[in-house]
């Protein structure tokens, strides 16, 4: 018998569109008693000001409304997104240090809501939202839904990353030798090429040949720079 994972799965696996994928996430989250959902994540890369996307079908006015306030950098359920993996509903106590921004929103028919971040093993972060204009989420539908509601999370940020990471980051898809990863590694413990190449016992321009390919490979200015986005993005 096929689950209801595994009947979901077989239809979101083949779709490579990030807008079509999310399309398909809505439909499902509307299948489970939600009129609403949106999806956000927090690129790795550039950490000076890492890349952050949503995707929703939120009222236009309210999502004109939201980037034009800048409510991203005081929403608590991003906050609490950044800092944990647990689930979270909307509560009035949630959103007491952003009482306008709640007040605002619930003028636009967002009342009731559940929300779970997700991070990736690269660092990526992402949430899930539900969220609904009327009837509260209750915790007997918790407990009847909750499993779909977690998997749809996982879900969702395993496609939209698939779809989102090799045209935003291009660099993920780069593949390192052995040999470059290992001058990298003693480069992001601080050893100068000097030190490597005694260390490796291999000429001091062999390591500098590694080091500039990888810099290359990674669009990297300079090898610090290198080591750091490899070591971000999973490669050491």
């Amino acid at each position: 018998m096929i689950t209801w994972q595994e009947d979901q799965l077989q239809a979101l696996q083949d779709i490579q569109s990030e807008q079509q994928f999310f399309q398909a996430i809505l439909a499902l989250s509307q299948d489970i008693g939600f009129e609403h959902c949106a999806y956000g994540v927090r690129m790795l890369l550039p950490i000076s000001n890492p890349k952050t996307l949503m995707f929703n079908n939120y009222p236009a006015n309210w999502q004109a409304q939201y980037q034009a306030n800048n409510y991203l950098a005081i929403d608590p359920t991003v906050h609490h997104a950044m800092h944990s993996l647990e689930p979270i509903l909307w509560t009035d106590d949630l959103f007491l240090p952003a009482i306008e921004m709640w007040e605002e929103a619930r003028s636009f028919g967002l009342c009731y809501g559940w929300a779970q971040s997700i991070r990736d093993f690269n660092g990526t972060i992402g949430m899930l939202t539900l969220a609904r204009s009327n009837e509260v989420i209750t915790q007997q539908e918790l407990d009847t839904i909750l499993f779909k509601m977690t998997w749809l999370t996982q879900a969702t940020h395993l496609g939209m990353s698939r779809c989102l990471s090799k045209k935003l980051i291009p660099e993920i898809s780069v593949k390192l030798s052995n040999r470059e990863i290992t001058v990298l590694r003693w480069t992001a413990d601080g050893k100068t090429a000097n030190e490597i190449s005694h260390i490796l016992k291999i000429a001091e321009r062999t390591v500098n040949f590694h080091i500039n390919n990888v810099m290359l490979k990674l669009n990297a200015t300079n090898k610090t720079s290198a080591a750091i986005k490899a070591a971000m993005l999973g490669m050491l």
